[in-house]
């Protein structure tokens, strides 16, 4: 059993990070309306700022980034559409099936690279003009591509994808919730990644620390409608001012700090790189992730691994056959990244060795 005084350094993802002393601060003092009337103006602000960083026209703050997401697909198709999406991005994988079961969307998964569909293959899937077949609306990326390791996904690739969207008469749908990773990561603007896409979601919930909230960006039009589908799905807040408050704050401290964590994640990826072709295979971090997993392990075996490193105060996810995931974030410094090295090297060498 780990010692009840050993600290817990918690790699599990970027959303389990608490305020700091000057994100309580901006809650505390932050100035409240209603947000469902349209008058607390600390939502209006975030909403105002997130729409200028993005280059759109408007904004709407929700609960979460999974609600961001659902709005979007509810505002860009009908029931009976289809929708075109990565068979490893999280609107497909982690969200309940609510493209289908919210708003009779249906998805058509495509195997990519670590996030990234060939585009012929979305060409190909775009469905002829046939009544026996539902009509292709909408094509949703992720940036950055949570199980694809934390991968950025190409400018040159979003533009390309943005042109055969436009071209085809679908919509386009960026869930953005690590965008600011894939931001300071590549140094490409965030207004640059959003700019092919016609809705972009981004967190301020994950690696920019704020405790709860997402936007959702895109022209005047659209977030009116999704203004309403917020409504419906019981995201109207009243003095959601407390948790914009947070959001704000975020965004004008906490950005550039994201190239600590990226730093972090690779340092952590170096210390397993000699272990590569012994036993693991992992995949090179470009933001904020370290996938790690023991080649020829089962599923039971990932997830004993991880029990191992909880008994030894680590914490990280057991994704299946995809193995481990270690996610750095501002709550985790350079002393808990060295205690955190040693316990996963020594657990993961033990792991091979057995």
């Amino acid at each position: 059993m780990r010692p009840p005084e050993t600290p817990v350094i918690d790699l599990r993802s970027d959303t389990v990070t608490r305020p700091d002393a000057d994100m309580l601060a901006a809650m505390a003092t932050a100035p409240l309306g209603d947000d469902v009337l349209g008058d607390d103006p600390t939502v209006a602000e975030l909403e105002r700022k997130a729409a200028e960083i993005t280059g759109k026209e408007a904004g709407l703050f929700v609960p979460s980034g999974t609600m961001g997401n659902s709005i979007a697909i509810g505002a860009l198709c009908r029931p009976g559409d289809e929708m075109i999406v990565d068979s490893s991005a999280h609107s497909y994988v982690f969200e309940c099936a609510g493209a289908a079961r919210l708003w009779g969307v249906q998805s058509r998964p495509l195997s990519g690279d670590r996030g990234a569909i060939p585009l012929e293959d979305i060409a190909a899937a775009i469905r002829p003009n046939d009544i026996h077949q539902p009509v292709t609306r909408l094509l949703i990326l992720e940036q950055t591509s949570n199980l694809g390791g934390g991968r950025v996904l190409p400018l040159e690739y979003l533009q390309a994808a943005g042109r055969l969207c436009r071209d085809r008469e679908l919509r386009f749908h960026i869930d953005g919730a690590r965008i600011f990773n894939a931001s300071v990561a590549s140094g490409v603007p965030v207004r640059e990644y959003a700019a092919p896409a016609d809705t972009l979601m981004f967190c301020v919930s994950k690696g920019l620390g704020a405790p709860a909230g997402s936007l959702l960006v895109g022209d005047a039009e659209t977030i009116g409608v999704a203004r309403r589908l917020r409504k419906l799905l019981g995201g109207g807040l009243r003095q959601a001012g407390i948790l914009a408050a947070c959001g704000l704050h975020a965004l004008e401290h906490h950005v550039r700090d994201l190239a600590s964590d990226h730093r972090r994640a690779n340092e952590l990826a170096q210390a397993l790189a000699p272990l590569e072709g012994r036993g693991i295979e992992l995949l090179p971090p470009e933001t904020n992730m370290v996938y790690v997993r023991l080649e020829g392990a089962s599923i039971d075996d990932h997830r004993a691994l991880a029990a191992r490193l909880a008994a030894r105060g680590v914490l990280c996810v057991a994704l299946g056959a995809r193995g481990l995931r270690f996610v750095f974030h501002r709550d985790i410094d350079d002393e808990a990244l060295a205690q955190a090295e040693r316990a996963i090297v020594d657990e993961i060498s033990s792991a091979i060795a057995r």
